[in-house]
């Protein structure tokens, strides 16, 4: 059965921001008919963050109403990098790390999307469709479709253009691009395209050029492309892979605590689209609660979104973190109980501050320590190799430190 609201509910909550034809978008999305869409990545790192997953949280809306959900990972186009918003030319991935990303990335984005079932979302990859097709055929097929002066007035290239930088070699990347989209229609039934704000230039071409060979083949090729609105950093700018503060998914990339706070970070006139992308919560109940309280509504935002992506255990332990650990002391902070039995021969510190949440990963335990940012009782630690014993606590428990405010208290049990 398809849920025939899903436009109204994309409207409502804020989560549609351009498209190439709105009117043939909303009678598609309400005529009933199961569609099959598409949202491409290109697997520049090993992990997604809060920014990036903006899509992820639509297209999740798409397959609960029933359609059916691709995901490409662009493996030849991460090969040449996307030139939207940089000043200067991506650095050149080598293919092997480009796949290996992919596998990592597919992990993630379980979160998100159902992949298992009689509708669960696929994974497609570029490199496939791409791997054979001869460079002349391409560009007498594809890019004979490209006027390069209209190319050169897109935002997509414009501050590379600035720098006076540009490459022939980015060019191609708009042109690989909306080719994804041709392929995807005529081998999947992709007919809508979805992806951030900054992909629109690149989404557009696909449209374009599906236009274009219809006009050339006769072909009926019926292709929408559209947009959500970017999430932003308090600084203003784009929530993004390379940008300071990254929210990342995986949980090796940052601790429960740091992600909690990092959501807490939100500038406030994005807290209502946080709501919208990452609950199910009706947007007049998300309104009444921003409106009430601000901060009450950016701590119940973080224990929401915690939750969904990393698990209520760590989305519990962020928030009693959160609210304790800004005390002098520390003497409010949150308890973690360990067996008695694991210290009679020692327990390496970092296995401790990993398990406890205070760290990230026992590497990331390792670079805080080699850092001076943690400290025990009061002291602090000056080797990743230093074992705690028992003759370490104090009336059964230990204090941790990690920088100036997060506390964490060990306890045996």
């Amino acid at each position: 059965m398809i849920d025939t609201n899903l436009f109204n509910e994309l409207k409502e909550r804020g989560l549609l921001y351009q498209t190439t034809d709105e009117e043939a978008l909303k009678k598609l999305l309400e005529s009933g008919e199961k569609i099959a869409l598409y949202e491409g990545t290109d697997p520049t790192m090993d992990s997604l963050h809060i920014g990036h997953c903006v899509p992820y949280c639509i297209l999740r809306r798409f397959q609960k109403a029933g359609h059916k959900v691709y995901l490409l990972m662009g493996g030849a186009t991460a090969c040449v990098g996307d030139p939207s918003g940089k000043s200067e030319m991506r650095k050149l991935m080598d293919k092997d790390l480009i796949q290996a990303n992919i596998e990592k990335i597919k992990n993630s984005l379980k979160v998100f999307l159902d992949f298992e079932g009689e509708n669960k979302a696929e994974i497609v990859n570029n490199a496939d469709w791409f791997k054979g097709y001869d460079y002349i055929d391409f560009m007498r097929e594809v890019g004979v479709h490209f006027n390069v002066n209209k190319m050169l007035t897109n935002d997509i290239y414009a501050n590379r253009l600035k720098e006076g930088g540009l490459t022939f070699f980015e060019m191609g990347y708009m042109l690989m691009q909306a080719y994804d989209f041709i392929h995807l229609n005529k081998e999947k039934g992709c007919r809508l395209e979805w992806g951030g704000a900054d992909q629109w230039g690149n989404i557009l071409a696909g449209v374009e050029l599906a236009r274009k060979l219809n006009f050339v083949d006769g072909g009926n090729r019926d292709m929408i492309g559209a947009t959500n609105p970017l999430l932003l950093t308090p600084e203003g700018k784009k929530m993004g892979k390379t940008e300071k503060g990254a929210i990342w998914i995986d949980k090796d990339k940052i601790s429960a605590y740091d992600f909690y706070q990092g959501v807490y970070q939100t500038p406030d006139a994005c807290v209502e689209m946080m709501f919208a992308l990452f609950t199910d919560l009706p947007m007049e109940e998300i309104r009444k609660i921003i409106s009430e309280d601000i901060v009450k509504a950016k701590k119940r935002l973080c224990f929401e979104i915690t939750k969904f992506i990393r698990g209520e255990e760590d989305a519990i332990l962020a928030q009693n973190m959160s609210e304790n650990l800004f005390t002098q002391g520390g003497n409010d902070a949150p308890e973690f109980e360990i067996e008695k039995s694991e210290f009679e021969n020692g327990l390496n510190i970092c296995d401790i501050l990993a398990r406890t949440g205070l760290c990230s990963s026992k590497s990331d335990a390792r670079r805080m320590i080699e850092g001076g940012a943690v400290s025990m009782n009061g002291e602090k630690v000056s080797s990743f190799a230093r074992m705690v014993e028992l003759s370490d606590f104090e009336d059964n428990s230990i204090l941790l430190k990690k920088g100036k405010k997060n506390f964490i208290k060990v306890v045996i049990k």
